[in-house]
């Protein structure tokens, strides 16, 4: 039995977010992105994907976020509508729990139930646990865009990884 629930987010869990998410901003490869988020920006995210039928979801122990999973289109236009990629983050004390596949499920059983037919994981090369991570929940290797994202004042590598839903 799971020591933790997966459950949509709400207001109060905003700030626990900032607390994991921040510092894979400011610190690693895990994203190529680097700007900080604050709680007007991320309260955009969640409402502009919300607004789009994309839930966001965190997973919780005794009020404590210890991750979250979103997804949205993969890329504009009508011809991806039901192509979807998503956004798995966690903090350090859930890994190795089972919580980021618990939140990945949840994401993927959630767009399959809108229409999705696809889940895309756009993988940073300076993560590369993640690549284990998602072929051992499926995920295909589609390819790698060498060079593609900058970071740290280098380039970095973006593997791609499909799952058919």
């Amino acid at each position: 039995m799971a020591d933790f629930e997966i459950r949509p987010v709400t207001d109060g869990d905003h700030a626990q977010i900032l607390a994991i998410w921040n510092p894979i901003f400011r610190d690693t490869l895990v994203t190529f992105a680097s700007v900080e988020k604050t709680p007007e920006t991320l309260a955009d995210y969640i409402d502009s994907r919300r607004a789009r039928g994309r839930e966001f979801l965190v997973a919780v122990a005794d009020g404590t976020v210890l991750g979250f999973a979103s997804y949205d289109q993969f890329r504009g236009g009508d011809g991806y509508v039901h192509a979807m990629e998503h956004t798995i983050i966690l903090g350090e004390s859930a890994r190795g729990r089972g919580v980021g596949r618990a939140l990945l499920r949840a994401v993927e059983e959630d767009a399959r139930a809108k229409g999705a037919h696809t889940m895309v994981a756009g993988i940073s090369g300076g993560n590369p646990g993640a690549v284990p991570f998602h072929a051992a929940v499926g995920y295909e290797h589609c390819g790698r865009m060498p060079q593609s994202g900058r970071k740290f004042g280098q380039w970095h590598d973006l593997i791609l990884m499909q799952k058919v839903l």
